[in-house]
């Protein structure tokens, strides 16, 4: 299967730009309102391709992800495999929505994915309260339609 082969490339090279994306330096007004470039690219794939990027590809994104940055191991693997869950649950409705519906979701499944987040930090030890910790969450619903107009695009002419 020609197609199954370089869908699993290209999903690839986007996971190895976003986590390229999370491991480089930013200045300290940018860092704060990094989005979650690969949890937006989980949920792409999760959409697109739900058979190829399913949930254990979720996991191990959350977990390459906790290697770089957690203090604790599994906290964002735990977050994006709920997070893909629930896109996988509902994809066959988040497809068909129109890119601004989809992006309401995409909010929502956010919001979901850092109050896990939060949550477990709060268990651990004391966590972040500020409204900082949310900036990511506006800048990654901000940067959903980009993302998924870049990689339709790719897609498209990539076939």
């Amino acid at each position: 299967m020609a197609d199954g082969r370089s869908s699993g490339l290209r999903i690839a090279i986007s996971v190895i730009f976003a986590l390229i994306f999370a491991i480089i330096e930013l200045p300290d007004f940018m860092n704060a309102a990094r989005p979650h470039l690969l949890l937006l690219f989980v949920i792409y794939w999760s959409l697109s391709s739900p058979r190829i990027a399913g949930l254990m590809f979720a996991w191990l994104c959350g977990f390459a992800i906790d290697v770089i940055k957690g203090p604790v191991f599994g906290q964002h693997a735990a977050a994006y495999l709920l997070v893909a869950y629930l896109t996988h649950k509902f994809q066959l409705r988040l497809r068909i929505f129109p890119i601004y519906q989809q992006t309401m979701w995409v909010l929502v499944l956010l919001v979901i994915y850092e109050f896990v987040v939060f949550w477990i930090d709060g268990i651990i030890g004391p966590a972040v309260t500020t409204w900082l910790r949310w900036l990511p969450v506006l800048t990654s619903t901000l940067l959903w339609p980009v993302v998924v107009a870049t990689l339709d695009t790719w897609n498209r002419a990539r076939r």
